[in-house]
């Protein structure tokens, strides 16, 4: 019997050996969204929304762990009968990621000589109604981007206009712009919160950060910021809204005492997040968060404090058989 030669299949390359496909990442992209400042009380203005920060190409080292803080919101400021000492709204709290820090939003203010003012925050609050606008009473705003990051973490809140007679504050400020002023001659409608900003980080888009409406005495009721941030209160029957949770929203400021639910109380900030993604090369090389995978990228979302923690192989490169 003789010896029978097999021959190579056609197309086939030999000799079969170990090649390289393209590295694995060595750097992440975020979000990082602190939580929103609450609104203020009696004809109380806006919350100013939490801190916005996010960027690519962030580095990142093999085999480490990152501790993550997820900022709360700010509680609402409250009215001194029946709840207790009038108050204004409550800034946000910082939310981390590594060297990244987005700043709370500043709390809306409250009617009153000594808490009038928005406070200064990621974005900030907005100016409560005080009815001695001709010797320079009205609300300020407080200032957004404080502390000052560049991209710019936020926007200021808006201001009550001068020579305001009808009861209305002005609006939080967003990521995505200031919050409004107050409108009408006399002034009759609260501002509207600043322009949330839309990502795209955990696969779909969604807005983040938009400030709280102002409050006023007979309405419209002011809209929070892209659909975030919380809206104004109106008059006595007209509830506040909290900011979105986990979004960073502005809480909207709330209008007078009346009955319960109200109770002169402004409504509390969202939460915030914070979002890490990288290419999915090599397919999950990190822990901490819920982990999903949209086309194209591994993404970690925290709602909550927790740890990002990279693999010893996070950034090693990815062999293949040829």
């Amino acid at each position: 019997m003789g010896i029978r030669r097999l021959g190579r299949p056609t197309g086939y390359n030999y000799p079969v050996g170990l090649g390289t496909s393209a590295a694995a990442n060595t750097t992440v992209d975020y979000l990082v969204v602190a939580g929103g400042g609450g609104g203020g009380s009696q004809v109380g203005g806006g919350g100013g929304a939490g801190g916005f920060r996010t960027a690519s190409g962030f580095s990142v080292t093999a085999g480490t762990p990152y501790a993550i803080m997820v900022g709360g919101g700010g509680a609402g400021g409250q009215m001194n009968n029946p709840v207790g000492a009038l108050t204004k709204g409550s800034n946000g709290s910082s939310s981390i990621f590594s060297t990244i820090t987005s700043a709370g939003g500043g709390g809306g203010g409250s009617y009153g000589p000594t808490i009038r003012d928005g406070n200064s925050g990621g974005s900030g609050g907005g100016g409560a109604y005080n009815d001695s606008p001709a010797v320079g009473t009205v609300g300020t705003a407080g200032t957004g981007n404080t502390p000052n990051t560049s991209p710019a973490q936020g926007s200021n809140g808006g201001a009550v206009a001068p020579g305001t007679a009808a009861g209305a504050a002005a609006g939080g400020g967003g990521a995505g712009g200031a919050g409004s002023a107050t409108s009408g001659s006399p002034a009759v409608s609260g501002g509207a919160g600043g322009a949330g900003t839309a990502s795209s980080i955990s696969g779909s888009p969604l807005n983040y950060a938009g400030g709280g409406g102002g409050a006023s005495q007979s309405g419209p009721a002011a809209s929070g910021g892209s659909s975030i941030g919380g809206s104004g209160g109106v008059g006595v029957s007209v509830v506040s809204t909290n900011g979105t949770t986990n979004r960073g929203g502005g809480g909207g400021g709330q209008r007078d005492a009346g009955t319960a639910p109200l109770n002169g109380v402004g409504s509390s900030g969202g939460s915030g997040i914070v979002v890490i993604r990288y290419n999915d090369a090599g397919g999950q090389r990190a822990t901490g968060g819920t982990v999903t995978t949209p086309a194209g990228y591994v993404v970690h979302t925290f709602t909550g404090d927790g740890t990002f923690a990279t693999n010893t192989d996070f950034g090693s490169a990815i062999y293949s058989i040829n």
